[in-house]
């Protein structure tokens, strides 16, 4: 299992700050961190006005618990994008358990699924999005915008050549995070932000085997 890589100094001051209760390092963080809590909240709850809720609810918890975030094992980012993904996957089954009062016994097991597919699909593009640029634009390009590695290298002005070697080295380093952040979570010894974890959560875990791969149709590497 790799080691997760430690948290820039930033970080670390950022959050001894915090513990001391300087305001000025809330909004440095927020300034810093919030559009990608709320980008994330915001692809799994496809609601703006529940994303914008739990972004809040997200950085008001750093501010009150800065103690929780562990810079042994790795960074603010990580740290909130796991805490912000954890509550935005809880909040979307609260919110399809109460639809279950309104519509009877709908097939629970294709909501479940759906959650999961949602959950996966907002993971991944959570770690393509800090993923470098060069390999960020041609993951973008080519697999959800769904071109061929000749069109994408056009596109950006690269050779063909080009275009897979970033594809490779990108989806290699999306395993390699998605595998980290699993082992991170197994770390936690089932705890969910000091309490238990639901029976569910394991399973939701499993969805990062479902991200971008070789299947995205585009002439293999």
């Amino acid at each position: 299992m790799a080691a997760p890589d430690r948290a820039p100094r930033w970080d670390e001051q950022l959050q001894h700050r915090l513990a001391r209760g300087e305001e000025t390092a809330l909004g440095e963080l927020y300034d810093q961190l919030a559009p990608m809590v709320h980008g994330l909240a915001g692809r799994i709850l496809a609601d703006e006005t529940a994303a914008a809720q739990l972004t809040r609810e997200i950085f008001a918890h750093v501010w009150e618990h800065p103690e929780d975030f562990d810079p042994a094992r790795g960074s603010l980012r990580s740290w909130l994008g796991t805490l912000t993904h954890r509550r935005a996957v809880d909040r979307l089954r609260l919110r399809r358990a109460a639809e279950y009062g309104h519509t009877g016994e709908p097939d629970r097991g294709a909501a479940e699924a759906e959650i999961r597919a949602v959950s996966t699909a907002a993971r991944v593009r959570y770690v393509v999005d800090a993923l470098p640029q060069p390999l960020r634009e041609t993951i973008t390009v080519t697999y959800y915008d769904g071109r061929t590695y000749q069109e994408t290298a056009r596109l950006l002005g690269i050779t063909e050549q080009a275009a897979k070697q970033r594809m490779r080295l990108g989806l290699s380093l999306l395993a390699t995070e998605l595998a980290d952040e699993r082992a991170r979570q197994d770390e936690d010894h089932g705890h969910r932000d000091g309490r238990p974890a639901g029976p569910d959560e394991a399973d939701e875990a499993d969805g990062h085997r479902d991200g971008p791969g070789d299947e995205h149709g585009n002439g293999g590497a």
